[in-house]
Formats: C-alpha cells, sequence, structure tokens
C-alpha cells in the first residue's frame, strides 16, 4: 500500500477529484494548507545593474524572509501498490501547467491500515 500526497493548486482540486474519480480512485482527504516553494533569486541580473555582494545579500535575504505562503490545497489517497502510476500519472495530467507552485506529489509506504468498523486490515481495508 501507498500514500499518496499532492500539493496542488485550489483552483484544481475539483478537475483531480473528478479525473480521479474516472479512473476508479475515489477515496481521498482533502486539506487547505499554506506553504511555498523554494525562492530563486537571479543574482545575474543584479551584477548586470552594478550591485554589489553586499546589497545582492541583502535582497536575497529579505527575499526569503518576506515571502509569503501560498494558499494550497493538500490531497492524500491510499491506494495499492498498483495504482501508483496511474494516480500520479493523472494528478500530473490536471495540474501540469509548465509554471512555478504546479504543486509537488510525495509517495509513502503504508505499513498497515485497519477499517475502525469491520476490522479489516491491510489492503482490504482501503
Amino acid at each position: 500500500m501507498k500514500e499518496i500526497i499532492a500539493i496542488i493548486r485550489m483552483n484544481k482540486v475539483n478537475a483531480t477529484k473528478k479525473a480521479l474519480a474516472d479512473i476508479g480512485i475515489c477515496g481521498l482527504h482533502a486539506m487547505k494548507v499554506m506553504g511555498r516553494g523554494k525562492i530563486h533569486v537571479n543574482l545575474s541580473l543584479l551584477g548586470e545593474m552594478d550591485a554589489t555582494e553586499e546589497i545582492a545579500d541583502i535582497v536575497a535575504d529579505s527575499l526569503s524572509k518576506g515571502s509569503r505562503l501560498i494558499p494550497k490545497r493538500m490531497l492524500t489517497i491510499l491506494i495499492q501498490d498498483g495504482e501508483v502510476d496511474k494516480a500520479v500519472n493523472t494528478i500530473i495530467g490536471i495540474n501540469k501547467e509548465g509554471h512555478k507552485g504546479d504543486g509537488k506529489i510525495f509517495i509513502c509506504p503504508v505499513c498497515d491500515a485497519v477499517r475502525v468498523r469491520t476490522g479489516e486490515r491491510g489492503e482490504a481495508a482501503i
């Protein structure tokens, strides 16, 4: 079993849920999250503007401290091992626009799962 954690844009949640349902993956959790990715500062542009190294450090420092968190949605999906590629490719297909902030997908192993109502364990529980 695997857990897929997908961080996606807010406006892509419904399309992602529909696409996953279309391939038979209906169980998921969606949460509101705030975050940000890496911040890239193009120091060569500062060099072209004749900025000193000290100014470049100040700009880089202020960008990293003052960067705001971006609202996103986090989907968590528990699936069988054989469905991972299908789910990941579907999430990518819906969310990939070719821009920073399109999202991230993490795939984690799951040791066990238990359905509370019946006591079923393992893949039968998902």
